[in-house]
């Protein structure tokens, strides 16, 4: 299943979900995060199936009610990208092999070519604060097999803000291989990163991710922590 997040992009939806049915006849599901534009309208008639969301969730939100959708529903691939034109989806199928070939959990679309200097500096930041060795930490390029899915549909997910540093954490808590593969990238068709649209925006984000990588790092591995308490005879 292909899930695009959308939040006002009536211009670029229409034409990327087309693109997927063209190229791959996969299913493809548009969550509309309360558009006031004409994306849920424009994605229905381009074939997609719409999940209108009543209040706005935000991106992770929007991706995360993708997800359950796709485990509710018995999907066991899924293939997230955004609605603003930047993501290929003829390169759906390099994210797609290594899962299909047993070599990861979750594949990233990785361009590190596109990052602006705020963005850098927020990559550099990430890997030294949290060990992860990924050089497109950003990507909302993915792909999840179905064990992802179910980790990242589950209430330990929920109430991320952002999608990238918060989900690869709890990818890394539960043991799962997360590698990268590199893809081309457009320029964004229209609008502005909501994350790197200005400093300010970029140091709020900082922080806030910051502030979620201190709660979450040190805790180790769930699996790790469940061994510790069975010896220790905490149930």
């Amino acid at each position: 299943m292909i899930l695009i997040p959308a939040h006002n992009e009536a211009a670029t939806v229409g034409a990327i979900v087309r693109e997927v049915r063209r190229h791959w006849g996969y299913p493809v599901v548009v969550i509309d995060d309360c558009s006031t534009d004409d994306t849920a309208e424009v994605a229905y008639a381009a074939g997609a199936t719409l999940l209108s969301l009543p209040l706005q969730l935000g991106a992770w939100g929007a991706l995360q009610t993708g997800l359950r959708y796709a485990e509710r529903n018995g999907y066991r691939l899924a293939v997230t990208l955004d609605a603003d034109g930047q993501h290929e989806p003829t390169q759906i199928g390099t994210l797609l092999a290594p899962l299909l070939a047993g070599q990861a959990n979750v594949v990233i679309g990785a361009f590190p070519s596109r990052a602006s200097s705020a963005r850098r500096l927020a990559w550099r930041y990430f890997r030294w604060l949290t060990g992860l060795g990924l050089e497109d930490i950003t990507s909302g390029f993915r792909a999840y097999d179905e064990r992802a899915i179910r980790l990242l549909a589950s209430r330990e997910a929920t109430l991320l803000d952002y999608q990238d540093v918060g989900v690869l954490l709890t990818l890394h808590r539960h043991g799962l291989r997360v590698i990268e593969k590199p893809v081309t990238m457009q320029p964004r068709l229209q609008g502005v990163s909501r994350v790197f649209k200005s400093w300010w925006t970029v140091g709020n984000y900082m922080l806030q991710t910051s502030l979620l990588c201190l709660a979450r790092i040190g805790h180790g591995r769930a699996r790790d922590r469940r061994t510790h308490s069975e010896a220790s005879g905490w149930n």
